[in-house]
């Protein structure tokens, strides 16, 4: 489903990613861990077409990523994958039903298909009470989740998640840690999780360790 190749990237002298070779089924949860600074940001951006690699590839539901243009890039990301970071990035002046719908508007759905999805969504990660709230009226965990639906709102094919669970306490972690095996259970959803939290790493179907830009095989 996800296949990446002797993926490198450098950054001026600085090399991140020293040739990454990985494989994600469908319907997999993978972890990445590492120290800081081991490329596993860099990493999930590279799968993310957040940022492209200097050489190799990245397949991901049978295309070849690194060969798109910046217009087919934008459609391909939109249409294909969903991003959950620590910090929420929902636009302040809209409600959560407003923030969940964006991508789906991006994708040129109707109003109608777009809110009837994210209603959906937001009632199935128990938010559905919280439509017309702004994101200052929400708790951390309810953004969280806002944020969560705003990803699946166009049935990607891949969640890639960037120490999602990093800002909030331990009963919200454990919460949206439980939430990401609902939605693989439900929705057959993958997930590629860059994490520093033991609990979900221990949890996932297998985790990865980078090391100084490489896949560390020990």
């Amino acid at each position: 489903m996800i296949k990446v190749e002797n993926i490198k990237k450098s950054f001026g002298s600085l090399e991140v990613l020293k040739g990454i070779n990985l494989e994600i089924e469908k319907g997999e949860i993978v972890s990445v861990v590492g120290t800081s600074g081991a490329g596993k940001t860099t990493l999930l951006q590279i799968i993310g077409t957040l940022s492209n690699a200097d050489s190799g590839s990245v397949i991901v539901n049978n295309i070849d990523t690194q060969t798109l243009n910046q217009k087919k890039i934008s459609q391909f990301r939109n249409q294909n994958i969903g991003f959950v970071f620590q910090f929420h990035h929902l636009l302040p002046e809209f409600t959560a039903l407003e923030n969940v719908c964006i991508p789906a508007y991006i994708a040129k759905k109707s109003k109608k298909e777009a809110e009837t999805k994210a209603k959906e969504l937001l009632e199935f990660l128990n938010v559905g009470r919280r439509l017309s709230h702004k994101p200052n009226e929400l708790s951390g965990g309810e953004q969280q989740r806002i944020a969560v639906a705003r990803a699946l709102i166009n049935n990607p094919a891949v969640i890639l998640a960037d120490e999602p669970s990093g800002n909030l306490d331990s009963q919200n972690k454990e919460e949206l840690h439980k939430l990401f095996f609902s939605l693989r259970k439900e929705f057959n959803q993958t997930f590629i999780i860059v994490t520093h939290d033991e609990n979900l790493a221990n949890l996932s179907d297998r985790t990865i360790k980078m090391k100084d830009g490489y896949i560390d095989k020990n």
